[in-house]
This record gives structure tokens, sequence and C-alpha cells, in this order.
């Protein structure tokens, strides 16, 4: 496969075509000169639910998993703790309410990304790069759109960034991203998670990053227990 460096424009492309945008208020978009995103504030602390304290005991395999964050991706933060994300709501692609929870026993990349945001279109591409390479029934990449009103901007959006392999998963409601907000995982778009089978935040990442590249491809197989 081509180097993933040729899906994301140079530095200077992405700051000459960032524009504002609200969300939630006046939420910012996050770009930076290395592509790999920026950190995230602390997060607030989990509920005591049966889920959250059983992610909670994943803190040692959180730490292990983001240390394999490196390069490209190296942004990436390790869960502070680790919480349950199983009740995360969008619809899936066929329209039809969901939750993560229906992604039981699946590694999930979950990114949200909005047509306004230069930097998701900018990252678009290289997401579906990976889940063409990598997508399987242990694997996928879940890129959930925000944006308000109907399909249609949206669907565009994918046409001219040359989606092929990612699903349509959409939220229109803005519960997503404020739910995520809310437990101080989002500061702005695109902000990508990464998340075990078992429903479990296991590192998170505010910005945009090379995800097409060798070393989102090693993190995804470290996330999998491939490179343990």
């Amino acid at each position: 496969m081509a180097d993933g460096n040729r899906f994301f424009p140079a530095p200077r492309l992405i700051l000459a075509a960032l524009v504002a945008g609200v969300l939630a208020g006046a939420v910012a978009v996050y770009v930076s000169e290395s592509g790999s995103g920026n950190n995230a504030p602390a997060q607030v602390a989990v509920d005591d639910s049966k889920d959250d304290v059983a992610c909670a005991a994943k803190a040692d395999r959180a730490k292990t998993v983001a240390a394999a964050a490196t390069g490209q991706v190296a942004a990436l933060l390790p869960a502070d703790p680790p919480q349950s994300l199983k009740s995360l709501a969008f619809n899936d692609p066929g329209g039809k309410p969901m939750t993560l929870a229906d992604h039981a026993g699946k590694t999930v990349l979950l990114n949200l990304w909005a047509t306004w945001c230069a930097p998701c279109r900018a990252e678009m591409p290289a997401l579906d790069a990976l889940q063409k390479e990598m997508g399987s029934d242990a694997f996928e990449v879940v890129a959930v759109n925000v944006d308000a009103g109907d399909d249609t901007k949206p669907k565009k959006f994918l046409e001219e960034t040359g989606v092929e392999a990612l699903g349509y998963y959409r939220d229109s409601t803005m519960a997503l991203f404020n739910d995520l907000k809310t437990r101080g995982l989002a500061l702005g778009l695109p902000v990508t998670m990464l998340i075990d089978g078992e429903g479990c935040l296991i590192a998170h990442m505010n910005g945009p990053a090379e995800w097409s590249s060798p070393d989102a491809k090693r993190l995804v197989e470290t996330a999998l227990g491939k490179s343990d």
C-alpha cells in the first residue's frame, strides 16, 4: 500500500483551510503542524456503574496500548481511568438507532467528524484506508458524522473525499458530541477514541492524525493483542 502520508495535505494547507465552526457553543477546530492532534483535558470521574468499574480495572492495559501510539499517532492518550462507552448512541448506516454496545466483541476506532471541519476533511481518506486494510470482524473504524440537518452535505463530503470503506454512521442531534464533552473527552472536531470489545475506552485523541500510517496500523495491532 502506498505511504499513508499522501492522504494528508501539507500542514500549511490545513492551516490555510481552517474554518470557524460553532459546535455546542463555541468549539475549537483542531489542527497541528505535526498532524498528530492535541491533548485533551483531564477527564471527569466515571460513574460507579458495574460497567465503569469493570473498565476502570483495565488501566494497565490502557497504558500499554497508548504506549504503542508513536509517530503519527503519538498524541493518543491512555484513558485515565478507562470508562464504559457502551451507551453512546447514534444511527447505523441504515439510519436506525444503535449504541456502541451493538459493536460488542469488536475493537472500535470511533471518530466524530463534520463537513465544516477542515482537519476532518484532511484525515477522512486516511481513516477510510485504515478501515479498508484492517477492517474485520475484530476491528472497525466507526466514523460518525455530527452535522445538523439532512444527509445531503455529509454524503457529498464522503463522495468528495473518496470514502469507500467507511460506514455512514450519523448523529444530527449533537447528543453524542455533548455526551463526550461532558465526559471530558471532546474539545472539538475531530475527536477519536479507541474502544475495546467490551465497550471500554482505552485511549483517546483530540485533533487529526495520519490514520493510514504504519504507526496507526501498529497501534491497532497492539489493541487487538497482535503485538503484545
